[in-house]
């Protein structure tokens, strides 16, 4: 079995993503099985290659040519299946690993400038003096107001010991603030965890990495150290695009039955129908000892809240389906994103590979998460004030080309088309970015409501039946109904 999770490692990369890492350098015509080539069509391909050599207003360099056929190909396919080139490839391994080079900032998007959440602790940008609160207005002297913060946070990256110039606006300052940084590698916690208030812990994972079991097992350890009694914990997944599904197996098997199901998969190939349960081999294979294995036994039973929302995608709504499914914990929030789709790598070269849809997910009770997402169980807006950005939020079914939800296919959910034509640019200038664990975080203190019993401010917003488990109807809002103890199934 563990070959099986060698050959079939699943990982996720972003909002969008989410990958079956099968590193295999065998030529591309190989997997052709039996399958006749279409040999008119690819003279078609070479005709065309010929006139563009031959006729364009100028020359082309081949390899630009056929990159971007590659390109084209895969990528009208689905929004998830893609080509990656040198770079691209680069990245992924980066995000996937839990580090990057650049120069260590937290950083969102407000009002067309990148507003510095927080400095990670012992990087460039902490050393060199840069605050929270910060308005980063140049990079390298680049104004980058109306950038998009991707745009912005690639500007930020580069080589390491390579130096980028970061002017700072802030606050008190009367005049701007340059910083020149050295890049250096910078590695990122994924979790966070803290008590906040007595009997009650908070863990928040903003990605799957490859470390992120590790590091949440340490963080919940140390938790019960400090509270022995935790009666209430929230799990935190709002706005986790994704990442290393071994991670999501992993964070889900730490609070369900042993080798329970946590996720399956089906596509056409044989390898893609696949059974993952709550197993070391399939959530840590390669490490020495289970991470999990010095969990407090208080774990399995604690009464548990899993926050979601618009941004949970992929490995997020693995864990929170699970944890659905065996009704081990309480779901709440808003609609998840709907990436229910694998994606296999396929390497080409040391530098490049294909990312190719394979396979889609399901929950233990056999749910298609494709196109649909997980409903919570409890529907809570962003704010008291209602759900703010979240509500314009692009979801899977919004993509062109998503692939459909074959459990359902009218089942998909997708934005208001009237709530869709909003600006979302003016909407922004309104709206405050929720700081999640904060005591101004609404569905936080809704969660805890929850556990105490107390009313839960539910969600006006009416949101068609979309789930077996947690389903909501407009004519019957749901109620908080009591924390059941995880059954085997």
């Amino acid at each position: 079995m563990g070959n099986k999770v060698k050959n079939i490692g699943l990982i996720g990369l972003g909002m969008v993503a989410g990958v079956a890492a099968s590193f295999q350098f065998s030529a591309i015509a190989q997997k052709v099985t039996g399958a006749p080539l279409p040999l008119e069509e690819l003279r078609q391909l070479s005709d065309v290659f010929g006139l563009i050599k031959t006729d364009y207003v100028e020359n082309v360099d081949d390899k630009k040519l056929l990159t971007e056929a590659i390109s084209g190909m895969v990528s009208s396919l689905d929004p998830h299946s893609v080509y990656l080139d040198k770079k691209a490839f680069r990245e992924m391994r980066e995000t996937v690993a839990g580090k990057f080079v650049g120069i260590g900032v937290e950083v969102g998007l407000e009002e067309g400038y990148i507003k510095v959440v927080s400095p990670i602790e012992d990087t460039p940008a902490f050393k060199a003096g840069i605050k929270a609160g910060d308005v980063i207005t140049r990079i390298d002297g680049t104004l980058i107001k109306g950038m998009s913060l991707d745009e912005s946070v690639k500007k930020m990256r580069g080589e390491v010991h390579s130096k980028v110039s970061v002017t700072i606006s802030r606050k008190d300052e009367d005049k701007p603030l340059v910083f020149n940084i050295t890049r250096e590698e910078i590695r990122v916690q994924s979790v966070k965890a803290k008590i906040i208030e007595p009997g009650y812990a908070w863990v928040r994972i903003s990605q799957f990495q490859e470390p992120t079991v590790d590091d949440m097992a340490k963080k919940i350890t140390a938790l019960y150290q400090q509270d022995p009694h935790i009666k209430g914990l929230v799990l935190d997944l709002r706005n986790d695009p994704g990442g290393v599904v071994p991670g999501a197996i992993g964070v889900s098997a730490a609070f369900l039955p042993k080798d329970a199901v946590i996720v399956s998969t089906n596509g056409q190939l044989l390898a893609s129908k696949e059974t993952f349960y709550g197993r070391q081999e399939f959530y840590a294979p390669r490490a020495k000892s289970d991470p999990l294995g010095k969990l407090p036994a208080a774990l399995k039973d604690v009464p548990m809240v899993v926050l979601v929302n618009g941004g949970s995608a992929s490995a997020s709504e693995i864990v929170a389906g699970a944890l659905q499914d065996y009704k081990r914990a309480t779901v709440i929030g808003q609609q998840t994103f709907g990436k229910g789709s694998v994606q296999t790598l396929r390497q080409l070269t040391a530098d490049t590979a294909v990312k190719l849809t394979t396979a889609r997910y399901y929950t233990p009770k056999n749910r298609a998460i494709q196109a649909r997402g997980i409903t919570p169980d409890l529907l809570v807006d962003e704010t008291a004030e209602g759900d703010g950005l979240n509500r314009l939020r692009v979801r899977e079914a919004d993509l062109q080309k998503h692939l459909g939800n074959d459990k359902d296919p009218e089942g998909e959910l997708k934005r208001d088309p009237l709530e869709a034509e909003q600006s979302l640019a003016v909407l922004a200038k309104k709206t405050k970015p929720v700081e999640f664990g904060s005591k101004d975080d609404f569905q936080l203190a809704q969660a805890l409501n929850h556990f105490k019993g107390l009313p839960v401010q539910l969600s006006k917003a009416e949101v068609k039946p979309a789930n077996d488990v947690g389903e909501t109807k407009p004519d019957t809002p749901p109620q908080p109904q009591p924390l059941a103890k995880p059954k085997a199934k």
